[in-house]
């Protein structure tokens, strides 16, 4: 475990001397702060035409997690999509275009170490990231009453969900030198992951037989886009839980397969 967070630690102290990292930090927090303003805005916009029309019943039954929070969370989720390809697209690559992955391949650490290590890094990132958006809707606990324990849940659903694009971003860096080709191969996967359940409900809606009902359960099932909805709606299911572990861990022995297949050629 020495050789793991020492990897961490080399890999976190490489992106924080680059400028990648202060540019996707400065970017998330911008879009964080527009997408939070035009959410604030919007329900304070229906709440003023609720309140024009005298619906009282409708007023009560407003809260800030499923009109503010939860919405503001489903959109940053769709920013990760672009920004974490962009953190971890030298993970491996850069290694093999400078030449020194041979150089670690003969150290005294393990493969395992290698991809753990540099994943724990990338994973430490995506903490930082949760964390400065988490002082968003913090500031709706000043002037509002949200429930904590929603709140906290979606946050927590947004983090598996950066871990998860996470492990996928560091297999699409595995595969390539090219540090360009790995962010468009990680941002692709992340994208159809994201979209398979667009693709069962639009074969939902074409009406289709029992065989295609199943397909589409299966395509609701592997969409990230899904399981983020049931845990930031405050749904904590282990299925949902399993899921993201599922993801993290089969695409972290992809990366380990593909690092390890130097050794073979």
């Amino acid at each position: 475990m020495r050789h793991v967070f020492a990897i961490a630690g080399r890999e976190l102290k490489a992106l924080f001397a680059s400028p990648v990292a202060y540019a996707v930090l400065t970017l998330f927090t911008v879009l964080a702060g527009f997408f939070f303003l035009t959410g604030v805005l919007q329900f304070q916009e229906y709440i003023m035409r609720m309140q024009s029309f005298q619906l009282s019943e409708q007023l009560a039954e407003l809260n800030l997690n499923d009109h503010v929070i939860a919405p503001f969370l489903h959109v940053m989720s769709v920013v990760l999509l672009f920004l974490i390809p962009g953190v971890t697209m030298g993970l491996f690559a850069a290694e093999k275009a400078n030449g020194t992955q041979e150089l670690l391949l003969t150290s005294p650490i393990t493969i395992w170490e290698l991809v753990i290590g540099k994943f724990l890094a990338v994973a430490a990132f995506v903490a930082l990231l949760v964390l400065l958006l988490a002082l968003y809707p913090g500031l709706l606990f000043w002037y509002g009453n949200p429930e904590l324990g929603k709140t906290l849940t979606g946050l927590g659903g947004l983090l598996l969900v950066g871990l998860a694009y996470a492990a996928i971003g560091a297999f699409a860096s595995s595969v390539t030198a090219s540090q360009l080709i790995a962010f468009f191969f990680a941002f692709v996967l992340l994208l159809v992951l994201w979209m398979l359940g667009f693709l069962a409900d639009l074969g939902a809606a074409g009406g289709g037989a029992a065989g295609s009902d199943v397909v589409g359960d299966v395509l609701r099932y592997l969409s990230s886009a899904e399981h983020f909805e049931s845990i930031v709606m405050g749904l904590v299911d282990t299925k949902d839980l399993a899921y993201f572990a599922a993801i993290v861990a089969g695409f972290l022995i992809l990366a380990k397969a593909c690092v390890e297949s130097v050794r073979w050629r």
